[in-house]
């Protein structure tokens, strides 16, 4: 059951979760494991949701700030930050290129 080199690559870089060793292969396959059990609940006939909440009237609110308003302290946190904004990823994930990650998959 192994799990492609490029797929592991895709799945880093949209998750930022670095995969490159024996217990992160380990919990990726689980989850996938896992995963694979919802294609055995049958579904004919079931229209798909928008939201678990869909049955009820969903009120918005006010956007007020009643605590806080710390931003300046905040983004001091940041590794990269664009004018008042944190910049994603923040590049602390070094991702394997390919080929090292196919040797990876081969020994584990």
């Amino acid at each position: 059951e192994q799990v492609p080199a490029a797929v592991l690559e895709h799945l880093e870089r949209l998750a930022l979760v670095d995969f490159g060793d024996t217990e992160g292969v380990r919990r990726l396959r689980e989850a996938v494991r896992f995963a694979e059990r919802l294609r055995e609940v049958d579904t004919d006939g079931v229209e798909p949701m928008d939201s678990v909440l869909e049955d009820r009237c969903l009120y918005l609110r006010e956007d007020d700030v009643t605590e806080g308003n710390c931003t300046k302290e905040l983004l001091k946190n940041a590794r990269e930050k664009i004018e008042e904004y944190f910049v994603a990823p923040p590049g602390n994930i070094p991702l394997p290129k390919l080929e090292e990650r196919e040797t990876f998959e081969q020994q584990s």
